[in-house]
């Protein structure tokens, strides 16, 4: 289990046995079942979680509607980011899509970690700046690309969650309406068969 986390970590950094130690020592293994609420809006976010199983999604409400900002699976974080590091009220909910292994570090451990091993700080910073990119990433293509071009960018970057993740959510986080979505999923399967069709 401490194999993935491991590795996401070596990404950034490559612990000492010892800062490795305490990591893990602290964080806390939580399961839940599908469609399961982490935090709901008011709540303050007090975990930040690393998925070793299964699939979460972060969003808000605007008006009746929920607007979906992230879709995070094995080997991902997923919290409340700004009630996590402001410890202001969350307006979202986090909810796990499938069964879901998490590994959880709360706020008090995490600062404590930082008191004690001064690399872990340089960890932290390391880990909320792929955050930040991961947004403005997501930011920015729901800007530059047209509805069709968002689509198929994220059905060839990402085939597992297009397979995992139900199509309603999936047309919330790509910022495109249901019956559109229906329409470019099916224009997909017949440019696919032909394809096929033609080899």
């Amino acid at each position: 289990m401490l194999n993935m986390l491991q590795k996401y970590i070596g990404r950034f950094m490559t612990l000492s046995p010892d800062e490795l130690a305490a990591l893990t020592k602290v964080m806390e293994v939580r399961s839940y079942d599908k469609k399961v609420r982490l935090i709901e809006p008011g709540q303050t976010e007090d975990y930040l979680h690393f998925i070793n199983k299964g699939l979460l999604r972060k969003f808000f409400y605007k008006g009746g509607q929920e607007v979906i900002t992230q879709l995070a699976r094995e080997g991902e974080l997923i919290c409340s980011s700004v009630s996590f590091f402001t410890t202001m009220p969350s307006t979202y909910v986090v909810e796990t899509i499938e069964p879901s292994i998490l590994l959880s570090l709360h706020k008090n451990e995490m600062e404590r970690l930082y008191q004690q091993y001064p690399r872990m700080e340089t960890l932290g910073r390391l880990l909320i700046t792929d955050l930040f990119l991961q947004k403005e990433y997501w930011e920015l293509d729901r800007i530059r690309y047209d509805t069709k071009e968002r689509f198929v960018r994220f059905v060839l970057e990402n085939t597992d969650l297009f397979r995992r993740v139900p199509q309603k959510y999936l047309a919330s986080y790509l910022n495109i309406k249901p019956e559109t979505f229906s329409r470019l999923k099916h224009y997909l399967s017949k440019r696919i068969a032909e394809t096929s069709a033609a080899n």
